[in-house]
């Protein structure tokens, strides 16, 4: 990875206009943005589309990028955004349990008792909601309340969809293991 100071000379080349400073800026972020859209979107096609969209936007954003953050992490927001926006216009639906009990979760975490590969497949089975607050709470590193703030949504809300894409992860787990 590159210094702050060529990510600050090269961003300031893209704000130029330099088109071999924004190949420089795309291949520097493109593969893991990739891999972000992709766990999010849970298909190739539809993360691809995410992925050029968000990149749009990057550039036409550029001018607005004050280094108050990296580089990175400012392209990895819009990049969940762009995945939040378009899931949204896919029409994904969360649903608002106020009075449900989360049961207590403190056992080992679905992710260390499997294979990531088996994972990251079954996770493109969850429903776009389910799969959206498992992806930033437990990919991304949000809490609960940053996303309730992201997706419009409640703390228990995001708890309670985070719960059962657990859930229902373990099962479409289940169920794929006992076909083999």
């Amino acid at each position: 990875m590159q210094s702050h100071t060529q990510h600050f000379e090269l961003v300031e080349l893209c704000k130029a206009g330099d088109r071999r400073a924004q190949f420089q800026l795309y291949q520097a972020y493109s593969k893991a943005m990739f891999n972000v859209c992709l766990r999010m979107m849970g298909d190739r096609e539809a993360a691809e589309d995410v992925l050029q969209n968000a990149f749009v936007d990057i550039f036409g954003k550029l001018d607005s990028f004050r280094f108050e953050a990296s580089v990175g992490s400012w392209i990895k927001r819009i990049v969940i955004n762009q995945c939040i926006n378009s899931l949204k216009k896919r029409k994904m639906h969360f649903v608002e349990f106020s009075s449900v009990q989360i049961p207590d979760q403190s056992s080992e975490p679905v992710v260390d008792q499997l294979e990531v590969e088996r994972i990251k497949e079954a996770m493109k089975d969850l429903p776009d909601g389910y799969r959206t607050v498992f992806n930033l709470y437990l990919m991304e590193g949000y809490d609960h309340k940053e996303i309730g703030k992201i997706l419009g949504i409640s703390e228990g809300a995001s708890k309670s969809q985070y719960s059962r894409a657990k859930a229902k992860l373990r099962e479409l787990l289940s169920d794929k293991s006992n076909v083999c």
